[in-house]
């Protein structure tokens, strides 16, 4: 009863969480991702290209660009206007201005798995095969899955028509209810400014990607301010922020400090972590969708090497053998 008093005194008082009863003003930009994706380094580097004459750490992003899962509503309604918000929510039809970042699922696991081990979420000796099967493809009560999360933002009534002529495959994954009836209600009437980003392209060229970002929040960057952006927001440069902030910020206060937030930051990872089962169990799962973003299938390069391998016969040397699964 007491908590039930409590909960209700911070509804009114607006010092819950805001979460997804933020109230939205249409000039609000989104950076959106499921959790793991990159949304914290794409928040660097919008701080540090917006806020070039300060200093962006862990210690003060939190004003720079809020996270609405750890901010109040009091708190949120305060700033001033355009905010720039972090979310890690699916399709909300009120955002009317979306970044969205997407990245590898296969990454996304592996990443997931050592966060939830720094948490104390999951003991180390867990093997990633069963976290997969176990929390990966399960749908977070919250956020979904990964392909919950991504096909709800990926369809809009701009694309729609592009996406199916692109990739029949898609259009004829029907997927679950939720799935199916999100994707369609996104279409309706959509006139949203959405920017959709690659994790991995935003690695391979990161000033290229930003320039994208300056020119969807209309700021008239330079090359120096772009290159400033980027450096300020290295991965070297951000685990020193950790490192010597990890105290200050709520996401790494309390949590183990043998596991980094910012770890590698780089792409496939998977390669030399996920087990051939695994690898076979998320490209099943989310296959079709994988394919739209670019992410090439494993399982499918070890199935046309295979292929190959036996069109071309045994050499002197024995059958062909696959790279990987």
């Amino acid at each position: 009863m007491l908590n039930e008093v409590v909960y209700a005194t911070r509804v009114v008082l607006g010092s819950d969480i805001a979460g997804r009863t933020l109230h939205v003003w249409p000039d609000d930009v989104f950076l959106v991702s499921f959790p793991k994706c990159g949304n914290t380094w794409t928040r660097f580097l919008v701080a540090n290209l917006i806020h070039s004459n300060g200093q962006v750490s862990f210690a003060n992003i939190e004003q720079l660009v809020p996270d609405i899962h750890g901010q109040s509503r009091k708190a949120l309604r305060q700033l001033p206007r355009p905010r720039i918000l972090k979310s890690h929510e699916c399709f909300d039809p009120r955002y009317q201005r979306v970044i969205y970042v997407v990245r590898d699922p296969r990454d996304v696991a592996v990443s997931a798995y050592h966060h939830d081990r720094r948490e104390r979420k999951i003991p180390d000796d867990l093997p990633i095969e069963r976290y997969v099967t176990e929390r990966v493809l399960r749908s977070d009560e919250y956020f979904g899955t990964w392909g919950d999360h991504t096909r709800s933002w990926l369809v809009t009534a701009k694309n729609f028509a592009h996406y199916t002529r692109l990739k029949a495959g898609f259009a004829g994954n029907m997927g679950s209810w939720g799935e199916n009836v999100t994707s369609w209600l996104a279409t309706r009437g959509d006139s949203r400014d959405f920017l959709l980003l690659r994790y991995e392209d935003m690695l391979e060229d990161t000033a290229r990607e930003l320039a994208k970002i300056a020119s969807f929040l209309k700021i008239n960057a330079g090359h120096g301010e772009l290159q400033r952006a980027v450096e300020m927001s290295s991965a070297d440069r951000m685990r020193m922020l950790e490192a010597r902030d990890r105290r200050l910020w709520k996401t790494t206060k309390g949590s183990r400090s043998d596991i980094p937030f910012v770890r590698k930051a780089k792409a496939q990872q998977w390669w030399d972590e996920l087990p051939p089962s695994a690898l076979a169990t998320i490209e099943a799962a989310w296959g079709p969708v994988m394919d739209l973003l670019g992410y090439v299938l494993a399982t499918e390069k070890a199935e046309n090497q295979h292929a190959r391998a036996a069109g071309a016969g045994a050499g002197p040397g024995g059958p062909g053998t696959a790279e990987r699964v």
